[in-house]
């Protein structure tokens, strides 16, 4: 009987255990907060927006060219935002679960281009992001690691 108590415990205690890990887990697979990028030029900021990820240039190495005023989305297809900061530009947007652990479809702007793109992100643990920007329905995707900043 002591052997059947003692297996029931040990049962009890290895789910609580695997709960606890699987709740750090969630937690850690959160995108939300600050993000560089490997270039180490700009570090986005990644937040919830509705039942979605958003993301914007939350900080850039250079933020002002060389005539001193800040550097503006000058790719921007639309012509009434090419005047605009980068600086708090999105570049994520709308990213939402795709039903895989830890990662979310929306989509990319890629401001020195001026385009947007199908984008993913993908949790690669607590302190890396992989972030994809995707053509022809994803069978063509750049990807870069961010590294959690904060």
């Amino acid at each position: 009987m002591r052997i059947g108590i003692a297996a029931a415990l040990a049962v009890i205690l290895g789910a609580t255990a695997v709960d606890g890990i699987n709740a750090a887990q969630a937690q850690s697979a959160d995108p939300a907060g600050t993000w560089s990028r490997p270039s180490g030029t700009s570090r986005l900021r990644i937040a919830r927006c509705g039942q979605a990820y958003c993301g914007t240039i939350a900080w850039l190495r250079e933020p002002n060219g060389s005539d001193g005023k800040p550097v503006t989305d000058a790719q921007n297809p639309d012509p009434s935002r090419r005047s605009r900061p980068l600086l708090g530009t999105a570049v994520i947007i709308g990213m939402a679960p795709t039903g895989k652990d830890g990662q979310w479809k929306g989509q990319v702007y890629k401001a020195d281009e001026g385009k947007t793109y199908t984008g993913y992100m993908t949790m690669e643990g607590a302190r890396q992001l992989k972030l994809e920007g995707c053509v022809l329905g994803g069978m063509v995707c750049k990807a870069e690691t961010l590294t959690r900043a904060d």
